[in-house]
């Protein structure tokens, strides 16, 4: 094994507004996170096995070259599925020593999952010079196809393109990536409320919500819904279809509006777009929980401009948009009443954007 080590660091992301837009080629508004996973790469030029440990786990994977979809479980898949799609798309990939760390939550919605693939991969490829498109469709193809859990490239986009003190508009049909500033002051500041309830990335509730997305669009006779208009979902039968088609349209339109008041610096309306997308997730596309409803409707009552469930849904963590006095407030009074209530105790942070994947 050679001295040389490569350490690489990658943010996980929270999503402003734009659920579940992303695999139907729409818009989202979300940010890097201050909170990433670091990985530490020792490469070794003996074979192409990968001997991976975590800070945070008590095993040791060890991850052969010829490694494929069910292969390797738990956490150790998002770092098997990386390297399995590289090879798959025929390039070489270096064995050695990985150690991760990270300080993203795991199961709070917040992307751990992309935080860790975009970290491996950036340590990983640094003598393959691979664009960050295609790393965050390498990782995308880790998810789908090794984990098995039917994403689209929001998260790992979010993680690869994060500037600091700014949002991302992605338009996923052109994966374009326009940067909109989002300075984080006393008017404005950013919470993430964890509920403590794990989200289920991987369940058969998210691949049904897509598969409904991609029916939707058939009977419109549109290849994805971003080529319908707005209110074309009224335009389909009453029925499940129907309504997951109104949570995309309306969606894709709030989140363009919200990036519109964000350049005014106009807080009060993101906050109603917001509230808005919250109220679609729970009534249209039902992925919200009671859990989760509580917390978002408390934040606003304790003076949030706006709170939203964030992350692909049944759980996971709720966005607030505050002024300074309200996000006292939340910070102090939330988890009581939600612990009142009888759920567990939320765990409120303060966030702010920060800065994309980059070599340490």
């Amino acid at each position: 094994m050679s001295d040389r080590r490569i350490r690489s660091y990658a943010p996980g992301r929270v999503n402003l507004i734009g659920e579940h837009t992303d695999y139907n080629l729409g818009f989202a508004l979300p940010i890097a996170l201050d909170l990433g996973t670091t990985a530490d790469f020792a490469p070794d030029t003996v074979d192409g096995t990968i001997v991976a440990e975590s800070s945070d786990e008590s095993d040791v994977v060890t991850i052969s070259p010829t490694s494929g979809p069910g292969d390797v479980s738990g956490w150790g898949a998002y770092i098997a599925g990386c390297l399995w799609a590289l090879r798959t798309a025929g390039h070489d990939v270096p064995g050695g020593r990985l150690h991760i760390e990270s300080t993203v939550p795991v199961g709070a919605g917040l992307s751990s999952s992309a935080a860790l693939e975009c970290a491996v991969l950036l340590a990983i490829t640094t003598d393959l010079n691979l664009s960050r498109h295609e790393l965050a469709r390498v990782a995308q193809q880790a998810e789908n196809d090794y984990v098995g859990a039917p994403t689209g490239l929001l998260d790992q986009l979010s993680s690869l393109f994060g500037q600091q003190d700014t949002a991302l508009l992605i338009d996923f049909r052109s994966l374009e990536v326009e940067p909109v500033p989002m300075p984080v002051d006393d008017s404005a500041q950013l919470l993430v409320i964890d509920s403590h309830a794990p989200h289920r990335h991987a369940a058969g509730e998210y691949a049904a919500r897509r598969a409904s997305c991609e029916a939707a669009a058939a009977e419109l006779g549109v290849p994805s819904l971003r080529e319908a208009d707005t209110d074309a979902w009224n335009q389909l039968p009453d029925g499940t279809n129907r309504v997951r088609a109104r949570h995309i349209l309306t969606e894709n339109a709030r989140v363009l509006a919200a990036t519109a008041a964000l350049h005014d610096a106009d807080f009060a309306k993101i906050g109603e777009l917001m509230n808005a997308s919250h109220d679609s997730m729970r009534d249209d596309f039902e992925i919200t929980t009671p859990h989760i409803d509580l917390i978002a409707a408390t934040a606003q009552q304790f003076g949030a401009h706006g709170a939203r469930m964030t992350g692909g849904g049944f759980g996971g963590s709720v966005i607030a948009l505050a002024p300074a006095d309200a996000a006292d407030r939340i910070c102090a009074d939330l988890p009581q009443a939600i612990s009142d209530a009888g759920y567990p105790t939320s765990t409120v942070r303060r966030v702010r954007p920060g800065r994309g994947a980059h070599l340490l």
